[in-house]
């Protein structure tokens, strides 16, 4: 079924939160586009102290291949390689918030405060230069793993159905909060 919100789901390197959330969306068919707003893509690499750094625009394919060949079983063991191949079918490559130019969404969904303020202080300057209209900016609290990524990911699925059914912006407040207490979430909202 097509949706008619279009939606970008913005996480900071655009690989686990964003890509889930992006992936389950399309599956519903809302018009979908993810983003990271770091300076660079991190993954996790074979310490914890020492993450695998990308440029925003490295194909997903790219990465998989490279991390495969330095360590396929602890890339897989920790779910990096699969979390690649999901990416690689959803979208060629991670992209950067901040360089996106010309699109007008609906709907922003983040889903850490950091990228949340990341996001709003670019939309600021964006409605500065009058290049933005009527966008609503809303943050899912989610931690960066496996786990609640996929809960995250059902959570906006949730929110963007229902704000779907809710065709007038201005009610939107609304169905937020009502969200918002429904989950027991501190959910940060803002409208540009």
């Amino acid at each position: 079924m097509q949706q008619n919100l279009k939606v970008a789901v913005v996480c900071a390197s655009n690989q686990n939160r964003s890509m889930e959330a992006h992936d389950a969306l399309l599956k519903l068919g809302f018009d979908t586009y993810s983003y990271g707003t770091g300076s660079a893509v991190k993954l996790p690499g074979q310490t914890v102290d020492r993450p695998v750094t990308y440029k925003f625009g490295t194909p997903y394919k790219t990465m998989y291949d490279e991390l495969k060949e330095t360590d396929v079983d602890t890339y897989t063991q920790n779910g990096v390689l699969a979390m690649l191949e999901r990416n690689s079918r959803v979208k060629l490559a991670p992209e950067r918030f901040q360089d996106t130019k010309n699109v007008q969404w609906d709907l922003i969904v983040t889903f850490e405060d950091r990228v949340y303020e990341n996001v709003v202080d670019e939309l600021i300057m964006r409605s500065s230069k009058g290049l933005i209209q009527s966008i609503c900016v809303v943050n899912i609290p989610t931690k960066d793993n496996r786990e609640d990524a996929v809960v995250g990911a059902l959570l906006c699925e949730n929110l963007c159905l229902e704000l779907e059914e809710t065709p007038k912006k201005e009610d939107w407040i609304r169905v937020i909060q009502e969200f918002e207490k429904t989950h027991s979430l501190p959910i940060l909202h803002t409208f540009y």
